[in-house]
């Protein structure tokens, strides 16, 4: 990954964006302050699992309570759900706080993690067991879930027949503190036994039957090591948690809507001061792509991709390392808003937000890509002339750079065509363009290798026309870029694409797997590129425009013999043109 300290400068920019969002849930809160609500205080969190990296579904999450924290002039934690310590790893929680640091979050000093917890825990689940509402229960998972029972759809309804009671519910306080503490000693398997609370097995919502508060996990954890073999579940760990930290509004994402009649039985049951609120939201979901955690560790792990930062995935460090900014990201969360539903956003309006940010910020530079050779033949020979380039014309300050004009060029493949059909206005037999920065140059001749490819251009070049302008006020109704032969750098340019051809890739037809839908030209390797020769000294991270092929970024695979580029983004504006038609 490129070091998060080139990026200091993207992090510390202010978006002009915050009170002037009126979503739901800022509503909420400013309703809550004005009552008086927790003597008027504003504190959020994000708690994320640290079993894999984060995506920009969670991005979402977390700028949503930051946003709101400072918006409130509040706090905001940052606190890691790590109950299970068979999934989680350091290197998430490392890699996480790297890439909230890149989007400009800051916890300041409230770093917390629901281990820490761990001990009050399992005191309030004692707690339970003592006023009658946990015991501890014998069932398999398999059986506590064919206990609980499944909800049946009927004609366009859910029904949820009652469950069943454990033969396990009953037993008393005493015998159930027992074997609780026995539990916590390791005297049982893994899987023997688990703490349930005791609510209602025929409550319409299936995660208020009985939920696991612990099960029994032989496992180092990674903050613990093997202090604890019991480990409590989400549900009971999260919203004491909340409590725990003072916080006043709970965000989630809308698939726990259904568990926060749970959440706040739990609160309702314990000596608790703090009443924290939930509050669910819809989910991001991006066309061509996937946001399950699961899936995406699945594309790692069956190697579908090259890893988490694979510039194709939708996580914080593939789009990162593909040469997305910071500010890009928060303008396209700014952009979509909070709603209470989920639903799908097109691709398009996050590489919208991005081409609006590197438009402004990225320098241009000239780049071949599929090289065919130019020969200037009236040009002198040996003569080299230095022209001068406009690094952004977005940019006044970006000023300007000194490019090397030689005898021989490069310039692109598809810029030429020997019998070119009708509006086609490049380079042509006899067809005169203009090269950028340059001259006006004519072809006069093609030269062929025996199989009848194209592998040089014969020009000529009028010597009045330097700096693309001619003083007859002629026209011409091209220009292209180049390259000096002489002076080019070879490069490799990965060119990126969606990576499902489907918008939406979970969608599939029976028979199907999701993973059918791969898009074979995701990726594109290209060798032999021929590159500007400053751009030979660039550092991973750094990104640039390659004029009239679109924006690209250093990859860390970079080195000074072997310059790697990633295609970040086309220049063509899909989301614009869409927005035009309306």
């Amino acid at each position: 990954m490129t070091d998060e300290r080139s990026h200091s400068a993207e992090n510390t920019e202010t978006d002009k964006q915050g009170t002037e969002h009126t979503d739901f849930i800022r509503q909420i809160v400013a309703h809550d302050v004005a009552e008086g609500k927790n003597d008027g205080r504003v504190h959020t969190r994000w708690p994320p699992e640290p079993n894999g990296y984060i995506h920009i579904g969670h991005a979402k999450g977390f700028l949503l309570a930051y946003g709101i924290a400072k918006e409130f002039n509040g706090k905001f934690n940052l606190r890691f759900d790590d109950t299970n310590p068979a999934a989680e790893e350091q290197q998430f929680v490392d890699g996480i706080m790297e890439d909230m640091r890149w989007l400009g979050v800051d916890w300041e000093d409230r770093l917390f993690f629901a281990s820490d917890y761990f001990e009050q825990l399992y005191e309030w689940a004692e707690y339970l067991i003592r006023e009658g509402k946990a015991y501890v229960c014998d069932l398999s998972a398999e059986e506590i879930s064919e206990y609980r029972g499944r909800a049946i759809h009927e004609n366009g309804k859910t029904i949820t027949p009652p469950g069943k009671d454990s033969p396990y519910r009953n037993r008393s306080v005493e015998e159930n503190l027992d074997l609780f503490k026995r539990m916590r000693a390791g005297e049982f398997p893994d899987g023997a036994k688990t703490l349930r609370a005791k609510i209602d097995m025929a409550h319409p919502n299936l995660n208020m039957r009985d939920p696991v508060m612990y099960r029994i996990l032989r496992a180092t954890h990674h903050r613990q090591g093997d202090a604890w073999c019991i480990y409590p579940t989400y549900d009971w760990t999260h919203g004491q948690s909340d409590a725990i930290e003072g916080i006043t509004h709970s965000t989630c994402s809308l698939e726990f809507e259904n568990h926060r009649p749970l959440y706040n039985w739990f609160l309702d049951q314990l000596p608790i001061v703090n009443r924290p609120r939930q509050i669910e939201y819809g989910r991001l979901n991006l066309t061509h792509t996937v946001m399950s955690k699961r899936k995406l560790r699945q594309l790692v792990e069956e190697g579908h991709v090259s890893g988490w930062d694979d510039p194709r995935m939708p996580t914080l460090r593939g789009l990162r390392r593909r040469g997305f900014t910071p500010k890009a990201i928060r303008d396209f969360i700014h952009g979509i808003g909070v709603t209470k539903s989920d639903g799908y956003v097109d691709v398009a309006f996050l590489e919208y937000c991005l081409r609006q940010d590197l438009n402004k910020r990225a320098q241009r530079r000239m780049a071949v890509l599929d090289p065919l050779k130019v020969v200037i033949t009236n040009y002198p020979e040996g003569q080299v002339e230095e022209l001068t380039a406009i690094n952004n014309p977005e940019d006044e300050s970006a000023g300007t750079r000194q490019v090397p004009f030689s005898r021989e060029l490069y310039i692109e493949r598809e810029d030429f065509m020997e019998e070119p059909p009708k509006k086609f206005y490049r380079l042509a037999p006899g067809r005169e363009v203009r090269l950028r920065y340059a001259y006006f140059i004519t072809c006069t001749d093609v030269v062929k290798d025996e199989a009848g490819n194209v592998v040089e251009l014969r020009c000529t070049y009028d010597p009045a026309t330097r700096g693309g302008n001619a003083p007859d006020g002629r026209r011409v109704k091209a220009t292209l870029h180049w390259v000096s032969a002489q002076h080019a750098i070879d490069a490799e340019v990965r060119l990126y694409d969606h990576l499902f051809t489907k918008e939406n890739p979970l969608d599939v037809e029976e028979g199907e797997d999701w993973l059918d839908g791969l898009n074979p030209e995701s990726l594109v390797v290209l060798a032999g590129c021929k590159i500007e020769p400053d751009l030979g000294n660039v550092t991973p991270g750094e990104r640039f425009q390659f004029e009239r092929k679109g924006y690209f970024c250093v990859d860390p695979d970079s080195t000074a013999e072997k310059p790697v580029f990633n295609r970040t983004v086309t220049l063509r504006d899909t989301w614009a043109k869409l927005q035009k038609k309306k």
